[in-house]
């Protein structure tokens, strides 16, 4: 991959556009922010999207546990990288994060932090997955986003339910790499 690490292209754009839908692809299209999270697509419209965020000098990373017509398996992963001009994938399935490490692409570990089994199973997890960076959601918990930064060695991205300039600020201040949300006013700090 020529381009830079992804910690380092999350440290000159630490706001990610997570967008989850057409309405939310034509907005990030007229914003600044570069680094897109797509949450959307088809077997069928998946090359088209990617297309129209890269064309506009946007880096994608598509979530490959929302795609609708694939099944979960790391064949969706290889598609992705030679189907589309995708940068990266982001799967909350370890095999699935390996699996884009091992073929070039930007790897990001998502993990739904629901109660303290969830958090304890995250650093095996994330030292299995080989990712790139790490998201966890909600992000609006900046102690838990303290705890898990102390557990990990990769940079931490704080997802779902970053709603406004406080959420924002007490993430990164916890410890946050950066903040992907699909709230368009989160996308103009």
């Amino acid at each position: 991959m020529d381009t830079p690490p992804l910690p380092a292209l999350l440290e000159e754009n630490p706001v990610v556009a997570s967008v989850k839908d057409a309405e939310g692809l034509e907005a990030v299209l007229h914003s600044d922010c570069r680094v897109v999270f797509l949450l959307y697509g088809t077997v069928l419209d998946l090359p088209e999207i990617v297309a129209r965020l890269k064309a506009d000098g946007r880096t994608v990373l598509v979530n490959v546990d929302l795609l609708e017509g694939f099944a979960g398996k790391e064949i969706v992963v290889r598609y992705v990288k030679e189907k589309t001009a995708a940068d990266g994938v982001l799967s909350s399935k370890a095999f699935m994060v390996r699996a884009a490490r091992e073929l070039g692409l930007y790897a990001v570990h998502r993990f739904f932090l629901i109660d303290s089994l969830s958090y304890r199973k995250l650093a095996p997890q994330v030292r299995s997955s080989q990712a790139d960076c790490v998201e966890i959601l909600p992000g609006c918990m900046p102690r838990v986003i303290s705890w898990v930064v102390a557990d990990i060695d990769v940079p931490l991205i704080a997802g779902g339910l970053v709603c406004d300039r406080d959420d924002v600020f007490a993430a990164l201040k916890a410890g946050a790499a950066a903040i992907a949300s699909s709230n368009t006013d989160v996308w103009e700090m």
